[in-house]
């Protein structure tokens, strides 16, 4: 069965500058068996190629075609709405690189769009400022709707924090392609039953994923504990520990999707293991996800 591969990478790759045990070995494997696979971030900050130099330095070697950034999908998405038009953006580097490649230019007056992104210099001047283009007429467009973001000391606000504050002062409330995404799905040449997101956040990468009909595995690396499952009417198809598990699937199952790990599989006697426990499978039952 084809099969391939979205995933998250802040919380399931990474957290802050460590990289998570065992994402290494999930990278090589997947490219070793030749699984399509797509690297997608909420992190605006950053372009394709500087997310690759990041993992090339925490030993993971991707090219530019296997990263797609919530600045890409949104900057597409504003060229595919209004052709060469204008955007007051919040944000950094890379969300400006994708709105110059997409055929915008960057404003500071009476802008068809505020674009809001991750970034460190985000100020009431910044905010003040897109509030008067706002009630002026400029649609306010958000690259993600995560309220935080992971770090190695905890959680840090992200850009649906900060869009937040302009939401309130405004009373508009901002659009946002979000994550997963259809676009994603197709860069891969995938069906959507061939489709699986891997991520850490219920909120966002299951429900998306939920919605899309892709299938889903939540990892525990990131900003979900266990006990978070219980509050969501809906569930992943899979629940493991971090991908270091998924990669001792990989080096040691069946060639089948990961959403089917059977519930039961352990790695087999002899072989090394991963630095972590062995699969803990998920099982689904009425739309809500049980520890199996």
């Amino acid at each position: 069965m084809k099969h391939g591969y979205l995933i998250d990478m802040d919380g399931v790759l990474y957290r802050g500058p460590e990289l998570i045990p065992g994402a290494d070995r999930f990278v090589r494997l997947l490219r070793e068996q030749g699984l399509p696979f797509l690297f997608l971030t909420n992190n605006s900050q950053r372009t394709r190629r500087d997310v690759v130099a990041k993992l090339a330095r925490m030993g993971v070697e991707v090219e530019e075609a296997h990263i797609f950034t919530c600045a890409m999908a949104t900057a597409r998405f504003l060229a595919q709405q209004k052709k060469g038009g204008t955007a007051y953006v919040i944000g950094e580097g890379g969300l400006l690189t994708a709105m110059h490649q997409n055929g915008y230019a960057i404003v500071d007056q009476d802008p068809d769009y505020v674009v809001v992104g991750e970034g460190r210099t985000f100020n009431l001047e910044m905010v003040e400022a897109a509030v008067r283009m706002i009630l002026r007429g400029a649609k306010l467009i958000a690259t993600n709707l995560e309220p935080n973001c992971p770090t190695p000391t905890g959680l840090r606000p992200g850009c649906g924090a900060m869009v937040a504050m302009l939401e309130a002062a405004t009373g508009v409330r901002a659009f946002s392609v979000g994550k997963p995404s259809p676009v994603t799905r197709k860069e891969l040449n995938l069906t959507t039953d061939e489709t699986t997101i891997i991520g850490d956040t219920m909120e966002t990468d299951v429900l998306g994923g939920v919605q899309l009909g892709f299938h889903t595995i939540l990892v525990l690396s990131g900003g979900t504990c266990r006990e978070d499952l219980s509050h969501c009417a809906y569930g992943p198809e899979r629940v493991v520990e971090s991908v270091a598990d998924l990669a001792d699937f990989l080096e040691h199952g069946e060639d089948r999707p990961l959403w089917q790990i059977p519930e039961t599989w352990q790695v087999p006697r002899g072989s090394r293991r991963s630095p972590r426990s062995a699969v803990k499978p998920t099982e689904v039952t009425d739309g809500s996800a049980r520890a199996v």
